[in-house]
């Protein structure tokens, strides 16, 4: 690919990603376009579906929670680093509330399509967990389908409320208290 058309791919993702997350998938292609700054036929010639170019938005947001798992995956302190990336991440899906809930409605299967990310992350979450439980800041009787399952009940139990990223903080407060090993906690 040419620097100027991967430059144009990148202004396409950004802008679909600001645009998705504030309007969800009722927005136009045309809006994403203009808000890009590129012609509508530059967004259509690497995304030929609005489907397609949500995929590529979620592809990129897991990528980067993938690459910060890796990152905080080698620090001095592996207990802050987990509890860290859990707050991270929460929040990050508590912002992204109009996005989910486009994707919910809208019918498509993103796991589907990003099958190899998702398990991507799960590995480097358990590694982070894995490296946590060894320093003793995480309860030894936590896996990453526990810890996984959490997270999901964290977002789908506060991402509709009024104030979903005050309530999502005070709830992945309780749970991470919750994941605290009892001698970290007192």
């Amino acid at each position: 690919m040419r620097a100027d058309a991967r430059r144009n791919r990148a202004r396409v993702l950004e802008a679909a990603q600001a645009a998705f997350a504030a309007d969800g998938l009722l927005v136009p292609l045309d809006e994403i376009a203009r808000r890009a700054g590129v012609g509508a036929g530059t967004v259509y010639r690497h995304f030929p579906t609005k489907e397609a170019l949500f995929d590529a938005v979620i592809l990129h947001r897991v990528q980067g929670l993938v690459e910060q798992a890796r990152e905080l995956a080698a620090a001095a302190e592996p207990g802050p680093a987990f509890f860290g990336f859990v707050v991270r991440m929460t929040r990050e899906s508590a912002a992204k509330k109009d996005l989910i809930d486009a994707v919910a409605g809208a019918g498509i299967d993103v796991t589907a399509n990003l099958a190899e990310v998702n398990r991507e992350l799960r590995e480097s979450i358990g590694v982070l967990l894995a490296r946590a439980q060894r320093a003793g800041a995480v309860r030894d009787d936590v896996g990453t389908a526990e810890l996984m399952a959490l997270l999901r009940a964290v977002f789908l139990a506060t991402h509709r409320a009024e104030d979903a990223e005050r309530l999502t903080d005070r709830v992945v407060a309780v749970v991470c208290d919750g994941l605290r090993a009892p001698a970290a906690a007192q």
